[in-house]
């Protein structure tokens, strides 16, 4: 078996592909909130989502997005040689406001050279034809832009049960929007979900690679403090992946997964001091090895059981 070879397309040889060098992304917290808190949609988030909205905090701090942006890139730059970097606006809901608040926030970005482009992480119940014209004038501009909308599962007793907050057709209204407007779109989808079988995370796999859009990111169910799952993990009514579960449920999920689309990641990261369960997640390194390595010994490849 041989390790170099690459089982799938990452988001790092996508950068090299469109930009033909290193590319980073900052993660940004832009002080958005999100509709599934406020009480607009309803209150305390997903049922995973910790306090911060999966974000840094920095907001929060004082620190504006310019800022942030420029410390990542001072630290980016000179660990990876790097000289463009993607802003990864990553906190809450990243659409979530007025199309000016929003212009504003987003041109503010721009203003650090070297910032290409832009990924952004939000819900598909937070975008309409209006907020989708604000990103296509950027691409008409020459910026890279990617869409990430948190989709977790195609199964809607799921995401009732994760008290998502919007159902799969959601999902498949914001993708038709966003489509050929030059724009990439990424899903977002959590493996060990409550309740959800192998079969049923690769039936997620299958659908969203009929749906032809350009990429996912997958993460792990983890517990972490001051979620709702802490206490359905405290009374045993909520139990997470081992470490091998989840690399077997990767590996069925990046064989079902189209070749045409990029693996943005493949396990999650959570933080040390909010980490309640499993501890394994945080030996990142080596569930990426081991999920090489299942590839390895299943001789397969990216999409090879993808229709």
């Amino acid at each position: 078996m041989d390790s170099d070879i690459k089982r799938y397309k990452d988001l790092n040889s996508f950068f090299r592909e469109h930009f033909k060098e290193r590319v980073q992304k900052i993660s940004v917290d832009a002080g958005f909130t999100c509709p599934n808190r406020d009480g607009t949609i309803s209150y305390g988030g997903c049922t995973y989502c910790n306090p911060i909205g999966s974000g840094t905090g920095a907001y929060l701090s004082g620190l504006s997005v310019k800022d942030q942006l420029e410390a990542g890139k001072k630290r980016l730059g000179k660990r990876y040689k790097a000289k463009k970097f993607i802003a990864y606006f990553q906190a809450y809901t990243n659409t979530y406001g007025s199309v000016d608040e929003l212009k504003k926030i987003y041109d503010e970005a721009l203003l650090v050279e070297g910032v290409c482009g832009f990924s952004i992480g939000t819900r598909p119940d937070c975008i309409d034809e209006e907020k989708i014209k604000i990103f296509e004038d950027y691409v008409k501009k020459g910026y890279l832009v990617w869409m990430e909308y948190g989709l977790q599962s195609i199964h809607d007793k799921t995401l009732k049960r994760i008290n998502r907050g919007h159902d799969f057709k959601t999902f498949e209204k914001a993708v038709e929007i966003t489509k050929n407007k030059g724009i990439y779109i990424c899903a977002h989808v959590i493996l060990g979900l409550p309740g959800e079988t192998r079969e049923d995370m690769i039936e997620t796999a299958k659908k969203i690679s009929e749906m032809e859009i350009d990429g996912v990111k997958l993460h792990l169910l983890y517990v972490v403090k001051d979620t709702p799952i802490e206490k359905e993990f405290e009374n045993k009514t909520l139990r997470c992946l081992t470490q091998r579960e989840y690399v077997e449920a990767a590996a069925d999920f990046i064989e079902h997964t189209s070749k045409n689309m990029t693996i943005h990641r493949v396990t999650g990261d959570p933080h040390i001091d909010e980490l309640v369960a499993p501890f394994w997640s945080l030996r990142k390194d080596e569930t990426l090895t081991m999920i090489n390595r299942e590839l390895e010994k299943r001789g397969s490849f990216q999409g090879d059981k993808c229709k």
